[in-house]
């Protein structure tokens, strides 16, 4: 069935849920859609995106609104008692069970659970569920009795569940039978201009809690919201607003220039490589192996090919073309080639492998090469400047570098007029 937009803007202003965006739009339709089912509900989307907001939409317009609703961040629950406060337990099942206890399905019957995080609940745990899911039985800790019970699962993750079943840490079968109907919640930065509203509501609701007047932003400063990430999403953006609002006590607009000073400084860091498969971190040590692999073969096949490049112009200027990365990185900071390249390598482990022999060897056929590989490189740079009449622009064209790189090594080879 169809919402009409005038539904969605109801929906969003009674659980609060600001923003225009289409994705949020569609994410708050669909839990309007399914909320008179019974159905199970997987809610995705990054941490601070307000996943929760979700969750009561779906349980305040079913037919359990009137029932109990209880949100759990299964991340929270130490993993020795997360069976028992989920499902409860029997006095005497345990060190310091003294009494019997309900769990939160027991006393939610009727109603609707919200599992937040779901991704960080046990295994052991994640068959109990996956039990109830399915026929609404449960057995509580240290008892053998069958207990029922009617409860509307919820459930929200900000990993991704696929590869947590392929690492064998979530069940494949939970998987399926949670995510029934999938929700996602867009991160703030892909909800475009719904930053500038969110600080305003922000804004207006610290003002009014401390009766104070609320800090407004000018264009330019909006114009820098919106260009920012936001990795913490709407969590970080209210935190932003009310610490503005605090420190900002006597200047009520805020300016780009001001702003500037409270938006954190994005990393320009590279990401660490990861592998697709494992997802873990290669070393240090397995990347410098690639990369003095690498450096090998490059070396043996310009050596080969810079060798014979006197009987074929041409292919001497494809090479220096194709190489000119590696000719930049290998000599960038060397000094003029009467002095060799050297490389210095050391092992990071004290070992007589064959990995760590071999290791060596490269480092020392790389010493070798240089020599031959900066003479001809030094060769091919005068013959260019040659041909041009000492025009760098066209020597650099036919060597196919770049006029920097022509001009760095010029005054390195020391071939000025």
């Amino acid at each position: 069935m169809a919402i009409e937009d005038s539904g969605i803007q109801s929906v969003k202003q009674r659980y609060g849920v600001i923003g225009n965006s289409p994705l949020l739009n569609n994410a708050v339709r669909v839990a309007m859609q399914v909320a008179p089912t019974d159905m199970s509900v997987l809610i995705t989307g990054e941490s601070g995106s307000g996943k929760e907001s979700f969750s009561k939409i779906i349980h305040y317009q079913s037919v359990r609104k009137h029932g109990q609703f209880i949100a759990i961040n299964c991340g929270s629950i130490p993993e020795g008692t997360i069976d028992s406060e989920l499902f409860g337990h029997e006095k005497g099942s345990f060190t310091g069970a003294h009494e019997s206890r309900k769990g939160y399905f027991e006393v939610t019957n009727g109603g609707t659970m919200f599992l937040d995080e779901i991704g960080e609940m046990p295994l052991s745990t994640q068959a109990r569920l996956l039990r109830v899911l399915e026929n609404g039985e449960f057995i509580k800790v240290g008892s053998s009795k069958v207990l029922k019970t009617d409860v509307r699962v919820v459930a929200a993750t900000n990993v991704n569940l696929l590869v947590k079943v392929e690492q064998g840490k979530f069940r494949e079968d939970l998987y399926y039978r949670l995510s029934t109907v999938p929700i996602y919640v867009p991160p703030l930065r892909e909800r475009g201009k719904d930053a500038e509203l969110l600080f305003r509501k922000f804004a207006t609701d610290f003002a009014e809690k401390y009766r104070v007047k609320p800090i407004i932003l000018t264009e330019d400063a909006k114009e820098l919201l919106l260009k920012y990430r936001f990795p913490g999403n709407i969590r970080q953006l209210k935190n932003l607003v009310e610490q503005i609002s605090v420190l900002s006590s006597e200047n009520k607009e805020i300016t780009a220039e001001i702003l500037s000073h409270y938006i954190p400084k994005e990393s320009n860091l590279p990401a660490l490589y990861k592998d697709q498969h494992n997802q873990e971190n290669i070393s240090e040590r397995e990347i410098l192996y690639k990369i003095l692999f690498d450096l090998r073969k490059d070396m043996n096949d310009l050596k080969k090919l810079v060798l014979d490049s006197t009987a074929n112009p041409a292919q001497a200027q494809q090479i220096l073309k194709d190489h000119a990365g590696l000719f930049e990185g290998l000599q960038e900071d060397q000094k003029p080639s009467h002095e060799p390249m050297v490389l210095n390598i050391k092992s990071s482990e004290h070992t007589d492998s064959e990995e760590d022999e071999e290791f060596q060897d490269i480092a020392h056929e790389a010493e070798d090469d240089s020599l031959s590989i900066v003479k001809k490189e030094k060769e091919l740079i005068m013959r260019a400047l040659n041909k041009n009449n000492n025009k760098r622009k066209y020597a650099a064209r036919d060597l196919g570098i770049s006029e920097r790189t022509l001009y760095r090594k010029i005054k390195e080879y020391q071939l000025e007029e």
